[in-house]
């Protein structure tokens, strides 16, 4: 089972420093599974974090590397050639299901969930529409599942508890099978709204901060329903659990809160805060209760790792090395040498006439080795901007820009960054012409 929490900041939990919003149940999986420290989604946004997530490529080799608009309803689809987790779990005997936010292609495309491998599935298709928590429809393998109380402008269904009562019934319904569940939850992306904002309603908060703090709870105490409907069935010694989240916070509710713990950055950057996350895996009985793992992991890893767990063929044009053996105690005989990111953002003002950037631009870069971390930002404008190295050891907020001291290492990030990436199929068409 993988939870996918929506813009949820490295310290937007308790066990991971959280002071002021309650996630008892989150930090529980912490005191009974393992706590990863250093562990990075796969993009600063959505849909690409999905695609790294979904397919073992880092954005270098992604096909989606930015928020794409895609036609009236749906996001910019993977291709059906792509090789996806659920395809190769369903192919070694799991149920597969995706229930919350999907992103990867709208009703009908190529990259709708059906066609890339899932049995089941129950959400937003299109992230845009996952704004709102109040719609009318859901999209039910991929066809329309009318939310009747939400009609005509009416707010009575919140979208959320759809997806976990939704999860409960997936689980009680393949409790005898092998299955994977996919929860790409919603909350606490904004709108900032939920039902109500107990536990916080008395707090001298402003309304938006006590709602994402609201969200939090809720998303943290059906968590806790999950794990406890497990139990019941007889099947939590036998499930592994995954807890984390696509990107890191926004600035209007992180600096209230801490939620990028010591980090610099938030969602959309390339900094530590938008792209560290917390991940907590949990397994009773395998994964030694109340551990700590400090070695670097990606969302690219977790493909090979689920393959490796489900003694399923794992793909070979892929990015990611398998953590399992972290996981089990044991010796972690390969590891990341370089990590690598890059991000493409939209022009939404491209067909203006005063415009003057295109419609897709490559926009930021990043790379990890070893200690060092260089960042490449605004390099539609900057070009020729200096590259920023910082030493992650002494320098964790990324703070102190010290490549004029270090020009050897710059040379190599330079060639890291240079390397780590091809042009995709995409790229070598017409982006305006496919993006109408």
């Amino acid at each position: 089972m993988f939870i996918l929490a929506d813009d949820l900041g490295y310290g937007d939990v308790g066990c991971y420093g959280q002071k002021w919003i309650r996630t008892p149940n989150i930090d529980q999986l912490a005191k009974e599974g393992m706590r990863f420290t250093q562990y990075y989604a796969g993009s600063s946004v959505c849909a690409p974090s999905r695609a790294v997530l979904m397919t073992g490529q880092h954005t270098g080799h992604t096909y989606i590397r930015g928020n794409y608009d895609y036609e009236t309803e749906g996001n910019l689809p993977i291709p059906d050639s792509t090789i996806t987790l659920p395809e190769v779990l369903k192919k070694a005997g799991y149920r597969t299901a995706m229930i919350g936010k999907w992103g990867l292609g709208g009703p009908g495309s190529t990259g709708g969930p059906n066609r890339q491998g899932f049995d089941y599935s129950l959400g937003y298709l299109d992230q845009r529409k996952a704004h709102d928590y109040y719609i009318p429809y859901l999209w039910e393998n991929e066809k329309k599942y009318p939310l009747e109380k939400n009609r005509d402008g009416n707010r009575n269904t919140y979208s959320h508890d759809v997806f976990a009562e939704a999860a409960l019934t997936f689980i009680r319904e393949t409790k005898n099978h092998p299955f994977f569940l996919y929860l790409p939850f919603t909350i606490p992306h904004g709108k900032l709204e939920v039902p109500t904002d107990a536990p916080y309603s008395l707090e001298k908060w402003s309304q938006p901060q006590k709602n994402y703090a609201a969200m939090i709870t809720r998303l943290d105490g059906d968590i806790g329903r999950i794990v406890a409907l497990l139990n019941e069935l007889g099947i939590d010694q036998n499930t592994l659990i995954v807890f984390t989240s696509d990107n890191g916070p926004v600035k209007a509710v992180a600096d209230q809160f801490d939620s990028n713990g010591p980090f610099r950055g938030y969602k959309l950057d390339l900094y530590e805060g938008g792209i560290r996350e917390p991940m907590i895996v949990r397994w009773p009985g395998r994964i030694k209760a109340g551990s700590e793992n400090h070695e670097i992991a990606a969302a690219w890893d977790v493909l090979p790792t689920f393959c490796e767990l489900a003694g399923a063929t794992t793909p070979k044009a892929i990015d990611g090395i398998s953590f399992l053996p972290t996981l089990l105690g044991k010796p972690q005989p390969k590891s990341h040498s370089n990590l690598y990111w890059e991000f493409f953002e939209i022009n939404y003002n491209w067909n203006k006439p005063d415009n003057k950037f295109p419609r897709i631009y490559l926009d930021k870069q990043a790379a990890r080795m070893g200690d060092w971390k260089a960042v490449r930002a605004d390099l539609l404008t900057k070009p020729d901007a200096p590259l920023e190295l910082y030493n992650l050891k002494d320098d964790v907020g990324e703070t102190k820009n010290v490549a004029a001291a270090h020009p050897d290492v710059v040379l190599q990030m330079t060639e890291l960054l240079r390397t780590s990436r091809r042009e995709g199929d995409f790229f070598k068409a017409n982006p305006n012409q496919l993006l109408k």
